[in-house]
């Protein structure tokens, strides 16, 4: 299996109403979270590859989101039900999500 393919399959394994962090990912494929960044950004199957629940260690979307920008992916995880604060930031204790 491809480093971009283990990726791909635990973004798909992140639930709706949670979030993962790129150096999270990264840890459990074995590289870097700017590989994660460009393997998501690669993403052809965003239907079952969720990459917008993939966001930064800070707690917040990344300025880079390929799909509309940082305020459509915002958006995206509130209709899932993440909450932002009003700097923009998630509580990762609340909403992360532990991929085993």
């Amino acid at each position: 299996m491809s480093t971009f393919e283990k990726i791909y399959e635990l973004v798909a394994k992140i639930p709706r109403g949670k979030v993962a962090t790129y150096k999270a990912l990264a840890t459990l494929s074995g590289t870097n979270p700017k590989v994660v960044g460009y393997a998501l950004h690669r993403n052809i199957d965003p239907e079952n590859t969720p990459c917008h629940r993939v966001i930064n260690s800070k707690g917040k979307v990344s300025e880079g989101y390929a799909f509309g920008g940082p305020k459509i992916q915002q958006k995206m995880l509130e209709d899932e039900g993440v909450i932002f604060n009003e700097n923009g930031t998630t509580d990762l204790k609340r909403f992360g999500y532990l991929i085993d």
